[in-house]
């Protein structure tokens, strides 16, 4: 062999006896911290949630290094199946609303837009059926709801936990014409509590894709990987994956790879930070008619009652 490949013999026993290099070990505990962390998302992160999940504990790595490390280690995300899940069922006989999105599903804010829309769930025991709120600035699950019928009280149990947890001042949530969404109760409860429907169009997946592709994740990490035997279970396993993988640890590609819920606790105290902070007790040197005058305020308590 060392004679074809034209090597010494004693380069090759030096050879293979010699230690690991620095790089090869250094790649080991990569591949240890790269096959953590694809257990962690339940084998369904790729190459660039792995290298920002890296990032995150401080490690710097190129792509195509995190890249090759998972292709030796035969590692790799779950894909998309195409195709849509049709649940849509129009009602002709009840009006919807109009469109308000226009396939631009874009808040700068959240709780300004809300998407919605409804799937279905196999189980041994028959189908489960769940309805979700999504919020178009953060990608976060604010309201879901479960039954096992496609009914205009499962759609508005799903509003009113997003109501219940977010409180917005003036939301617009957007869905397709399933006759779920525009049965009078459903637009009854928009109206009370101040929600601005909108609708897309009829059996058009694009005019209400956010929630499209929010389905097809779950699909995609979640139904198409798993079978239950009962409806209880297949509630367990959607509850688990809602509250305690998508919503807090989940990246999202559009979030800069990070988690809703990170996203929004960033965004906040970016927000606090930028914000000026106030005087307190309201005292101004304008209010108090002299530059000199918070200075004393400070040193006499009581002048500070006075002048506020």
């Amino acid at each position: 062999m060392c004679r074809v490949l034209k090597v010494s013999a004693s380069g090759f026993y030096d050879w293979q006896g010699r230690a690991p290099s620095a790089r090869a070990q250094a790649n080991a505990v990569l591949s240890e911290r790269i096959h953590r962390a694809h257990a962690d998302s339940d084998a369904t992160y790729g190459m660039p949630r792995i290298r920002a999940e890296l990032a995150d504990q401080g490690v710097v790595v190129s792509k195509k290094r995190v890249a090759r490390l998972m292709r030796a280690a035969g590692l790799h995300g779950v894909s998309r199946r195409r195709g849509f899940t049709v649940t849509t069922e129009r009602n002709w006989r009840e009006r919807p609303a109009p469109d308000l999105v226009n396939r631009r599903f874009v808040a700068d804010a959240p709780d300004q837009l809300w998407v919605a829309d409804m799937t279905y769930i196999p189980t041994w025991a028959g189908f489960v059926y769940l309805a979700m709120v999504l919020d178009a600035c953060s990608r976060r699950v604010v309201g879901w709801a479960m039954g096992e019928e496609m009914t205009a009280e499962l759609v508005v149990a799903a509003l009113n936990m997003a109501l219940a947890t977010r409180k917005p001042a003036s939301v617009i949530h957007h869905s397709d014409q399933g006759s779920q969404y525009t049965s009078l109760a459903f637009g009854s409860r928009c109206k009370e509590m101040g929600v601005r429907p909108s609708m897309g169009t009829v059996g058009d997946a694009y005019d209400n894709a956010m929630a499209e592709s929010f389905f097809a994740t779950l699909e995609c990490e979640l139904i198409a990987r798993r079978t239950w035997k009962s409806k209880a279970e297949a509630r367990t396993a959607v509850f688990t994956w809602i509250e305690g993988w998508y919503n807090p640890r989940r990246r999202h590609s559009a979030l800069d790879h990070q988690s809703p819920m990170n996203f929004e606790r960033n965004r906040n105290e970016q927000e606090s930070v930028m914000q000026p902070s106030r005087p307190e007790h309201g005292l101004t040197t304008a209010s108090l008619g002299s530059s000199q005058a918070p200075t004393d305020a400070v040193d006499n308590p009581a002048a500070s009652t006075i002048h506020a």
